[in-house]
């Protein structure tokens, strides 16, 4: 089982990007898609078919529609998620995401670690035909808990993440016995 962790914020020194970083090296059968290494016009066609993708997405579209389940990692931009983000699921149909397990970390220097997108992307999950983990990563005062390379520096942070890691592989793979079945 694959799972595609997409590192959502477009800053060059993105905080965020730190929890990606240990989540993928701490989740087997991962792979790390960073929103920075795709630079995707606004959506004006979905990749609904092959020839439909520009020759510079190709190792993108074909890294997401081999994917078993998705994390999502994105920074709270104005108590949303990530425009470039969005921008980047946009590009593909329901059907890459439909009946696949969708985790949801977000992260912030302030109190509340991102909550509020955290909430809008279990919605936009939905709309996917996702299924969103309920039990997300919200990750409070992150330049504290990550070091640049995505060492956790917090280690009561640990109990949180193993908690994340554990139900969304769970679910992730309970989703994919059943679209096998």
């Amino acid at each position: 089982m694959k799972t595609v962790i997409i590192s959502g914020s477009p800053r060059s020194n993105s905080a965020t990007h730190r929890v990606a970083l240990h989540l993928q090296a701490n989740i087997e059968n991962s792979i790390l898609l960073d929103v920075r290494n795709h630079q995707l016009p606004f959506v004006d066609t979905v990749w609904s078919k092959p020839e439909l993708v520009p020759t510079t997405a190709t190792k993108l579209y074909s890294e997401m529609n081999s994917a078993d389940a998705f994390i999502l990692v994105t920074p709270e931009y104005n108590g949303s998620y990530s425009p470039a983000m969005k921008n980047l699921l946009d590009h593909f149909p329901k059907d890459t995401f439909a009946r696949k397990a969708m985790g949801i970390v977000t992260a912030s220097p302030g109190a509340l670690g991102g909550m509020r997108a955290a909430q809008q992307l279990q919605q936009m999950a939905c709309a996917f035909f996702a299924i969103p983990s309920p039990h997300m990563l919200v990750v409070p005062q992150v330049e504290k808990k990550f070091d640049d390379k995505g060492t956790l520096l917090d280690t009561a942070y640990q109990s949180s993440i193993d908690r994340f890691t554990t139900e969304f592989a769970w679910l992730a793979q309970s989703l994919y016995i059943g679209r096998k079945s």
